[in-house]
């Protein structure tokens, strides 16, 4: 997304449109389309972030548009739970229900009332030209109707009126624009992972909420020994990373158009994910061991792409495996120079479709370290993907926190004596972090934590700050600037 103001805008009320419905736009502009369609795809189980790129093609839309379209869709995505809560206001009936499609329509139509720089004659007319032309013209009475109210009041004064300061828990949840479970769940982070105590942890959780509602800046990888943080700020209008020795940071442009992501040489990756690889990389192992590094559940392909070029520069293998085959394709392309760079160093790097739970069973003692980036939540990544608030679900842990237990214990069985497993999570949530760690422990005595902390070092190869007591470490987007990852470094005792 572009690094553009995340927070609604905050200025006077706003001026009603001076046209009639029947004189405005009847037709829907490109960028609210593109928006539009975004919009509906995540109500359909896609990624926002891997679907705006292909709207974007699809609509052909030249730079600017398209810049104007992601931070519509994206702001409408993250805002949703606020804007929900003013529409039922204003439409003098709660959100659900309203079709979803108008529902979308006035989703859009608010945040450019409230949250963009967006003239309210331009967002009420192309909104209503929105609605006639996706769901129709009985539609854009409605849309009309309620964008009008909306924009009545200015965005303080609707906040207030919907979620008051005072107002308690759920108060709170719509004001950031999170479902209540997530709050709750993240205040209980905040206190499980010692980040925050029961007096500071009201300000703490302000200040995540707020953070998760920050439109991302745009981190770059150079795997290394492929490229070099060097050759991506030569290449772009980006600048070197202070928090990782291998990023940059983007400041503005398409990271599609740099030849060095193009070929493989480098990505786009959060740089806490590069920061766990790195760290993974970092722990000393003794010599004899395998040389043999496993990636238990590489989908994507970020951290795999990182570990599979270290491990070309260590003189040891790699094997990349993921459980779907879609995404096990998506590693192998996001892999192929990097595969190759291995086969002309007489290294392998190879990416096998298989369920992680069952390696540490079919390969016992194979493996010198272990990344185990297990399925999550994804509760610390709001920021990227803003619809995972909305999608996500208190059930879900009940499901993923038994897949969680039974890949670490796959990785701890398939690493050898002496070899490093490193668990890690997008996610802060204490039931898919501290609590999955501390019930594999219990059932082993061949297993050890390390300290973590010693292995996260900064840009300037400085210890990174606020990792609290350890010995496992949660990075936290409003305390490190990274998506709150969390990383937990095990060995395996060589006389278990």
């Amino acid at each position: 997304m572009p690094d553009r103001p995340s927070r609604p805008h905050r200025g006077g009320p706003r001026r009603r449109s001076a046209t009639t419905p029947a004189q405005r736009t009847r037709a829907a502009e490109p960028t609210r389309f593109a928006a539009y369609t975004l919009l509906r795809a995540v109500a359909e189980g896609a990624y926002a972030n891997l679907e705006m790129p292909k709207v974007i093609r699809a609509r052909r839309l030249e730079a600017r548009d398209a810049a104007f379209a992601t931070e519509l869709a994206f702001g409408t995505i993250r805002w949703q739970g606020l804007y929900d809560a003013i529409i039922a206001v204003a439409a003098d009936r709660p959100a659900e229900q309203i079709d979803a499609n108008i529902l979308d329509v006035l989703r859009l139509g608010v945040h450019q009332l409230l949250g963009m720089r967006v003239p309210a004659h331009a967002a009420a007319d192309q909104t209503v030209g929105l609605a006639r032309t996706v769901v129709g013209q009985g539609a854009a009475g409605l849309v009309n109707a309620v964008l009008r109210r909306v924009g009545e009041r200015t965005l303080e004064e609707w906040t207030e009126a919907v979620a008051p300061a005072d107002g308690g828990a759920h108060a709170l949840a719509v004001r950031h624009s999170h479902p209540e479970w997530v709050v709750a769940a993240l205040r209980a982070s905040l206190l499980g992972h010692g980040r925050a105590t029961p007096e500071t942890v009201d300000a703490e959780l302000v200040a995540l909420l707020a953070a998760n509602n920050e439109p991302p800046r745009v981190h770059l990888v150079a795997r290394p020994g492929l490229s070099t943080v060097e050759d991506l700020t030569s290449a772009a209008d980006a600048e070197p990373s202070r928090t990782s020795p291998i990023g940059a940071v983007l400041r503005s442009g398409d990271p599609g158009r740099i030849a060095a992501i193009r070929d493989g040489r480098a990505a786009v990756q959060d740089e806490g994910s590069q920061l766990l690889a790195l760290a993974l990389a970092a722990v000393d192992v003794p010599d004899g061991l395998p040389a043999r590094w496993l990636d238990l559940c590489a989908g994507p392909g970020g951290k795999a792409g990182v570990l599979g070029a270290l491990a070309v520069r260590s003189g040891v293998d790699l094997t990349a495996v993921e459980v779907s085959p879609h995404r096990a394709d998506l590693v192998r392309s996001g892999l192929a120079l990097v595969s190759e760079r291995a086969e002309a160093a007489g290294r392998r790097v190879e990416v096998r479709t298989a369920d992680g739970r069952e390696v540490g069973e079919d390969e016992p003692e194979a493996y010198a370290r272990v990344l185990v980036d297990a399925p999550c939540t994804g509760l610390g990544a709001l920021r990227r993907r803003p619809e995972a608030r909305w999608r996500r679900q208190p059930s879900d842990l009940a499901t993923l926190g038994p897949l969680q237990r039974s890949l670490l214990a796959s990785a701890l069985d398939a690493v050898a004596p002496g070899g490093v497993v490193a668990y890690a999570t997008c996610s802060p949530h204490v039931a898919e972090t501290r609590f999955v760690v501390t019930d594999v422990l219990k059932k082993r005595d061949d297993v050890e934590l390390v300290d973590a902390r010693p292995f996260l070092t900064d840009a300037a190869g400085a210890p990174m700050p606020n990792l609290g007591d350890g010995p496992t470490v949660q990075l936290w987007p409003h305390v490190h600037g990274t998506d709150a990852m969390y990383l937990a470094l095990l060995r395996k005792r060589a006389d278990g």
